[in-house]
């Protein structure tokens, strides 16, 4: 009932900067705490970014500084500002939300991901 879609991956080179989106859809009343997350291959799954429905965010170590994320409510939609990009944030940036759907019933989705590649 609820859709994640990201877009804004693409080939940058090494200090480029890229912004993905998010844009949820479906039976939507709110949507709570909202991130990015990355899998690089052969490696785990891990936290990019998170950002709360009041705006608390939290960074992963390795982006702290470079990254920085943000939501439209009126859109359903999370941003994800990378820059001074470098070859070792090359992955498949995935979006995760934590959403109320009608009914008051809470649930967390993933989107299908969008690959970000920067060449040396």
């Amino acid at each position: 009932q609820v859709q994640l879609e990201e877009s804004g991956g693409g080939l940058v080179q090494a200090g480029g900067s890229l912004r993905l989106s998010c844009a949820a859809s479906g039976r939507i009343i709110s949507i709570r705490d909202m991130g990015w997350y990355r899998q690089a291959p052969g490696k785990q799954r891990d936290l990019v970014a998170t950002i709360s429905k009041g705006g608390i965010t939290n960074y992963g170590d390795a982006v702290n500084g470079r990254f920085s994320i943000s939501r439209d409510d009126a859109k359903n939609t999370v941003y994800l500002q990378m820059n001074s990009l470098k070859p070792e944030d090359t992955a498949v940036y995935y979006c995760n939300a934590d959403v109320l759907r009608v009914g008051f019933t809470r649930s967390n989705y993933w989107g299908r991901g969008t690959q970000v590649t920067v060449s040396s």
